[in-house]
């Protein structure tokens, strides 16, 4: 087991060099865990996106649990979320589901914010792992800490940020219910350019319809 001070050294190391990667395998050899896998919960919803930020899980499981885990955590109450911020919690695995045996069947989930960006970190452990209460609250802290310095996992605005501001400004217009017609006339463009952007922002969104693309802009905190 990796001691404390030995750990904090060597996360800040991993931070220095950006390793994302490096940083989260540090986190879960002090957790004493096996695998993790690191997930936004406010992006779910959001399926063109890919809410798993990164695991080093076995495949199968990523498949079975992952949206399952992130779903469960994003449909929580605000209060209750931040209630269990930080917080460590333990889950049993179905004997129907397939786990090596090697592993222990049962899982650490820990929510937590980076930044206004929602997070869940799960962990797996070894069969005979012993699990400590107070240093899964360390983990959670520690991986609070090491995602933040990565803006681009934890942003609020990165799902959207290579719309244009014409684009931006047409999607604020059709969220106060404005036509084609009428963005066209409000900010001095033709109907057609009008039709170009909102084209261009239903492609870069993963939208179907306006509505979808309006409801994704103001979940995102972009209107």
């Amino acid at each position: 087991m990796i001691a404390r001070g030995a750990f904090i050294h060597d996360l800040e190391a991993q931070r220095n060099c950006g390793h994302l990667t490096g940083g989260m395998d540090l986190i879960c050899a002090y957790a004493g865990a096996r695998s993790y896998l690191l997930a936004r919960t406010d992006l779910y919803s959001d399926r063109n996106h890919d809410f798993i930020v990164t695991s080093n899980w076995p495949f199968n499981l990523v498949r079975k649990f992952g949206a399952t885990l992130v779903d469960s955590e994003a449909r929580t109450s605000e209060v209750r979320r931040c209630l269990q911020a930080f917080e460590p919690t333990f889950q049993e695995i179905d004997t129907s589901v397939d786990l090596a045996p090697e592993y222990a069947r049962r899982m650490c989930l820990i929510p937590y914010n980076a930044g206004q960006a929602r997070m869940l970190l799960v962990l797996l452990f070894d069969k005979d792992a012993s699990v400590s209460h107070d240093r899964m609250r360390d983990v959670a802290l520690a991986t609070a800490y090491h995602t933040s310095q990565f803006p681009e996992l934890v942003s609020n605005n990165y799902a959207l940020s290579d719309l244009t501001v014409r684009e931006v400004e047409c999607l604020s217009w059709i969220g106060e219910g404005k036509t084609s017609d009428e963005i066209a006339l409000i900010i001095g463009i033709s109907r057609n350019t009008v039709n170009n952007y909102i084209t261009s922002i239903m492609n870069k969104t993963g939208a179907k319809t306006r509505s979808e693309a309006v409801a994704f802009a103001v979940r995102q905190r972009i209107i």
